[in-house]
């Protein structure tokens, strides 16, 4: 599982200009099954994803596709973490420790 933090490293305006292909972006993320969830960061600095790929190197191909990065007006973060406890809800997304 991975979080996915984003920076905006530009002025709002120029985020909310890339906001509608960002959101259009993260809506065929939701419906190939790779997010969980997503939202602004507050203070809105950025925003904070949580997502299921298969591995890293699929997280940073996604991410490169983002118009936000497409843009250039944020920065992500990918730190990949194993969910060995979750809410009932997320039972499905549960894994185990590496051996």
């Amino acid at each position: 599982m991975f979080i996915l933090e984003l920076t905006y490293t530009a002025p709002l305006e120029r985020v909310d200009a890339a906001l509608p292909d960002h959101v259009e972006w993260l809506r065929r993320q939701y419906a190939a099954g790779n997010i969980l969830a997503s939202g602004r960061k507050n203070p809105r600095d950025g925003g904070i994803i949580i997502a299921t790929f298969e591995d890293r190197a699929a997280a940073e191909r996604c991410v490169a596709e983002d118009p936000f990065t497409l843009a250039g007006v944020c920065e992500y973060r990918i730190t990949e973490f194993v969910a060995t406890m979750t809410a009932p809800a997320l039972e499905g997304y549960r894994e185990q420790l590496p051996s």
